[in-house]
């Protein structure tokens, strides 16, 4: 029976699986479904289906999705080797032939990206840098079978908020995005020959997220 989703669930959870995390780490992981619209993302997992998480960092969010929905298979890729690691690490108690994590180099995606029936891409966009965000977003396109499912969460670069993230990313990421607006991030999935299936702008707290769901 699938699980009840709200914040109060997804961060007793959280807590649950990561206890001895420190208080940065608790800000980061365990209440981010305070300021980011997890409990909408996660509802987009059909039963059954495979997903993937690209830019998967520990695996947090793939592991929502064995306890608030029902795949059949997580798959997720991630730069570092050490985040692909922690990841590993929290799944481990999982059967193995129902995940597996991969390091990438943040270029070439790896071939079992077409095996997905939904990959996400929560707040990474902006951390590719903005000369090759247009290759980032062609090269995953071209990586998803037909009648796959892109789910693009960023912030809204369009949005006078937007500095409060960069600040926020400043703090957490010693990095200042590269954030594009949600008008400009249709148009990016639209020209590479996707279609928009279904799209929101939320502003929770001070951080302006859109997300637009593009079918291949």
């Amino acid at each position: 029976m699938q699980t009840i989703i709200n914040n109060k669930a997804i961060i007793r959870f959280l807590k649950m699986k990561f206890k001895g995390s420190g208080f940065i780490d608790s800000l980061k992981i365990k209440y981010r479904s305070l300021i980011c619209p997890f409990i909408s993302l996660i509802k987009m997992v059909k039963p059954g289906e495979k997903a993937g998480d690209v830019g998967c960092g520990s695996g947090q969010f793939l592991l929502l999705l064995t306890e608030f929905a029902q795949p059949s298979y997580l798959y997720g890729i991630e730069i570092s080797k050490k985040l692909i690691d922690n990841a590993q690490s929290l799944f481990s108690t999982l059967p193995k032939e129902k995940y597996h994590f991969e390091e990438y180099d943040g270029i070439h995606f790896p071939a079992k990206l077409s095996e997905l029936d939904i990959i996400y891409l929560i707040d990474v966009l902006h951390h590719v840098p903005k000369q090759q965000q247009e290759n980032f977003i062609r090269d995953l396109v071209i990586t998803m079978k037909p009648g796959a499912r892109l789910v693009l969460k960023d912030i809204n670069g369009g949005n006078p908020l937007v500095y409060f993230n960069k600040m926020h990313d400043l703090i957490f990421a010693r990095e200042i995005g590269n954030e594009i607006s949600f008008e400009n991030a249709k148009s990016l999935l639209i020209q590479n020959g996707l279609n928009i299936i279904e799209q929101e702008k939320r502003t929770m707290y001070v951080y302006p997220h859109y997300t637009i769901v593009a079918k291949k």
